[in-house]
């Protein structure tokens, strides 16, 4: 995620929430409260009824009239919490990559506040970051999970690791006791598909 994250007060108006999704280059900002919750998303499809209705503030005819009806509410927005949508899809720092891209794909977002258990706000992910690590390589994997058998064995040569499409094959003579919770531990990686136990236990 990215951190610090860009955001903006409920009550910021208009025109600056605009020129905070300029500035940060960004396509959505989460709106929190002031003690750092969110409660909202602003994004650019929010604002160009405002933007419009301030520029002409009126129209005519039939047209005119159904135009006004459906942009109405968002129209009278004045600040980034009548402007923004609501309630908030986040996701928990803690959340596997690909639980968090399937949320940004069914939400149809391409931001998502990442939020702690009280939802103050952690920091933002971008989907183009999630899809970037979802498609890491066979060797990536294999690096990751190498790793991570170096911290839990006091000789990581006592294990083979093979990766194929995500599939992470582990060989070796293992303590029984160990086997469990390193196992457990290489499933919980992201891009792991799944983990296949050809070692022994001793």
């Amino acid at each position: 995620m990215q951190v610090p994250a860009a955001c903006v007060p409920g009550d910021m108006p208009f025109r600056d929430v605009a020129r905070t999704l300029a500035r940060e280059q960004v396509s959505a900002v989460p709106v929190v409260d002031a003690d750092d919750h969110v409660i909202g998303v602003v994004s650019e499809s929010d604002l160009p009824a405002k933007a419009a209705v301030t520029a002409e503030p009126r129209r005519h005819g039939r047209v005119g009239r159904l135009w006004r009806h459906r942009l109405y509410e968002k129209s009278q927005g004045d600040t980034a919490a009548i402007l923004m949508t609501f309630p908030p899809v986040t996701v928990h720092p803690a959340e596997r990559v690909a639980d968090a891209a399937w949320t940004a794909a069914h939400a149809r977002l391409k931001r998502l506040p990442v939020t702690d258990y009280r939802r103050r706000l952690a920091g933002v992910v971008a989907r183009r970051d999630l899809l970037r690590a979802l498609i890491r390589d066979d060797a990536e994997i294999r690096a990751e999970v190498e790793s991570l058998v170096g911290r839990h064995l006091l000789d990581p040569r006592a294990v083979q690791v093979g990766v194929e499409n995500g599939v992470v094959t582990m060989r070796g003579r293992l303590d029984k006791v160990l086997v469990p919770e390193l196992l457990a531990s290489v499933r919980d990686i992201d891009d792991v598909v799944g983990v296949v136990d050809d070692t022994e236990a001793v």
